[in-house]
């Protein structure tokens, strides 16, 4: 019987989120992972939603931001914001000038209307990562935008070519299950603070 073989787990993100890193999955367009104008396209989606929803934002929170490729479109869209980017690579906030930190231990004074967390999850284990989702829950105060490669993403979904493979797999049912104690799940990565004082129609969310 053939057994699928599992990536190997990832190392501390301080280590690994050099110049190298990002010059293969960001810089380098045959190997980067996505392009500027999918991040483009994911920015303006984020926008959208909160303006449809009624989410006055006046405090964005990139967390895990890498090289702010929402950052334009988001205060573009959102122009009345400021936007905070949250990196752990030292090479990524000495380039961009974000504001060093992890997302699992992130403490700012106030939370934020809007929080974006694309694909950083799946570099942290379980228990960084279980921090990091309740963490998550008290930066948020309004909407939240939270993806992740799954292990479902890793066997049926991605470019394995272009996607780093040093990472931990999990379910989608083991992040629902975390970020449901924090968020209503609106779907196609929303996720709405239980505490934000907004109206969401009943087929505009996934009921739970």
């Amino acid at each position: 019987m053939l057994h699928r073989r599992s990536p190997p787990r990832a190392d501390p993100p301080a280590t690994r989120f050099d110049r190298d890193y990002y010059r293969r999955y960001y810089f380098d367009p045959r190997t980067a992972v996505i392009s500027r104008a999918e991040m483009r396209a994911r920015a303006g989606l984020i926008a959208a939603y909160a303006a449809h929803i009624g989410l006055p934002v006046r405090r964005i929170l990139d967390a895990g931001c890498g090289t702010g490729a929402m950052r334009a479109t988001l205060l573009r869209r959102l122009p009345r914001s400021i936007y905070v980017g949250l990196e752990p690579s030292e090479y990524l906030c000495q380039r961009y000038g974000w504001e060093q930190g992890r997302v699992e231990t992130y403490r700012p004074q106030a939370p934020f209307d809007l929080v974006v967390c694309y694909d950083v999850l799946q570099y942290l284990d379980d228990r960084r990562s279980g921090a990091a989702l309740a963490n998550l829950a008290r930066l948020c105060r309004g909407v939240l935008y939270f993806t992740v490669l799954t292990r479902q993403d890793w066997l049926h979904n991605c470019d394995r070519k272009r996607t780093d493979a040093n990472v931990h797999l999990r379910s989608g049912a083991w992040y629902r299950a975390r970020l449901r104690r924090g968020f209503r799940e609106m779907g196609a990565g929303f996720w709405l603070a239980r505490r934000a004082p907004l109206t969401v129609w009943e087929l505009e969310s996934s009921g739970r």
